[in-house]
C-alpha cells in the first residue's frame, strides 16, 4: 500500500494516486540522495516549451509514465513529451503531468514537486485536453521539502498526504485546508518588474506602500521560482502569487502551462476557499486548445485576487 486510507478516496481514483505516490516516494530516494548517486541538474536538452530539461525531469518523467499505463491512465501528456502519449488503450482516465516543477532547484536543495491534473478519457488525446478545465476531476501536487506529502483534491476540499519516511507510506492528514480570505504576503518575480503591465505595476505599488498607502497595510514578498513550493506556503498559511504575461517576446501570456501547471493548482485553491485567475477571469472557465498552452496565472486570497481584477480592469 502506498496510500491510506483509501477508502476516503474515490474508487476511480484510487490506482491513480497509489500509483502516484508510489513513484513519489521513489523520486524522493533520488533527489534525497542528490549528488552523492548522479547529477540531477544537468542539463539534458530542451522540452517541448523550449525550457531546459534537467536529467531529473526526464527521470521522473519516465517513472510516471511506466506506473500510469498500469493505474488505468490511457493518455498522458507530459511537459517533458512534444505529443500526448497513449499508455493503457483500456484505461478511462486522462492524466496531464510536471513530473518535476521547479527543477532549476534540484541543486539548491529547495522545494521542488509533481503538478498533475486528472480528466475523463475520450476516444482521443486530443478531445479528452484541449477542453474546458472544469473538467478536471482531480487535481494536486506531490512536495519533495523536508517533508514529501500529496496535496489532491477531487472536488470534495482539499485532502494532504504526508508520506512517513519510515514506512513510505502517504498517511492522510486530518484538518481542514481553507486560505485565509486577507493575507499580507505576496510573491512575485520582482526582477522583471521593468517588463511588466501598469495594473500589475500598480498592484505591486500598492503593495510597497504598506500601511501608508492604500492598502493600509504592510506586506512582505516572497519568491521560490517552485510553484509547488509557492503554492504549498499559501494553502499552509495564505497569500497571493502573481505570475503575470510582461512585455518580454513569449512571455506575452506568462510561462506558466495552463493544462499541467495552472489548471490543477486551480481546483485545489478554489477547494481551499481561494480564487485562481488569468488576472481577469477564471481559470477553470478557460479551455485549453493546444497541449503546452501558457497562460498568465494569479491565485490565493480573494481579497488580493479580486484587487487584481480590479486594476486589470
Amino acid at each position: 500500500m502506498s496510500i491510506a486510507p483509501l477508502e476516503m478516496i474515490p474508487e476511480g481514483l484510487r490506482p491513480v494516486l497509489s500509483a502516484l505516490c508510489a513513484v513519489g516516494r521513489d523520486v524522493a530516494k533520488v533527489i534525497a540522495k542528490g549528488p552523492l548517486e548522479q547529477s540531477l541538474a544537468e542539463a539534458v536538452g530542451e522540452n517541448a516549451g523550449g525550457d531546459g530539461q534537467k536529467a531529473l525531469d526526464v527521470i521522473a518523467d519516465e517513472m510516471f509514465a511506466v506506473a500510469l499505463g498500469a493505474a488505468g491512465v490511457r493518455w498522458y501528456a507530459s511537459e517533458e513529451q512534444d505529443d500526448a502519449l497513449e499508455l493503457n488503450p483500456a484505461g478511462g482516465l486522462a492524466l496531464a503531468i510536471d513530473p518535476l516543477d521547479g527543477s532549476s532547484n534540484i541543486d539548491c536543495n529547495v522545494s521542488i514537486g509533481t503538478i498533475f491534473s486528472v480528466l475523463p478519457a475520450e476516444a482521443t488525446a486530443a478531445a479528452s485536453f484541449l477542453r474546458p478545465m472544469s473538467a478536471q476531476i482531480a487535481g494536486g501536487y506531490i512536495i519533495f521539502g523536508p517533508q514529501v506529502a500529496l496535496v489532491v483534491t477531487w472536488g470534495d476540499g482539499v485532502a494532504m498526504f504526508v508520506m512517513d519516511p519510515d514506512t513510505g507510506v502517504f498517511t492522510h492528514v486530518p484538518g481542514e485546508i481553507a486560505i485565509p480570505p486577507a493575507t499580507k504576503e505576496y510573491a512575485i518575480n520582482a526582477s522583471n518588474r521593468r517588463h511588466w503591465t501598469t495594473p500589475v505595476h500598480s498592484y505591486i505599488q500598492s503593495c510597497e506602500a504598506g500601511d501608508a498607502g492604500p492598502r493600509a497595510k504592510n506586506y512582505n514578498m516572497r519568491w521560490v521560482a517552485s510553484l509547488v513550493a509557492e503554492t504549498h506556503r499559501i494553502l499552509s498559511r495564505g497569500g497571493v502569487f502573481l505570475y503575470p504575461g510582461d512585455a518580454r517576446k513569449g512571455y506575452e501570456q506568462g510561462r506558466l502551462r495552463m493544462l499541467y501547471e495552472c489548471a490543477p493548482i486551480a481546483f485545489l485553491i478554489e477547494q481551499a476557499g481561494g480564487q485562481a485567475t488569468n488576472g481577469h477571469a477564471r481559470v477553470l472557465d478557460q479551455s485549453v486548445d493546444r497541449l503546452h498552452m501558457r497562460t498568465p496565472f494569479v491565485f490565493g486570497a480573494v481579497e488580493e485576487v479580486a484587487e487584481v481584477k480590479r486594476l486589470w480592469g
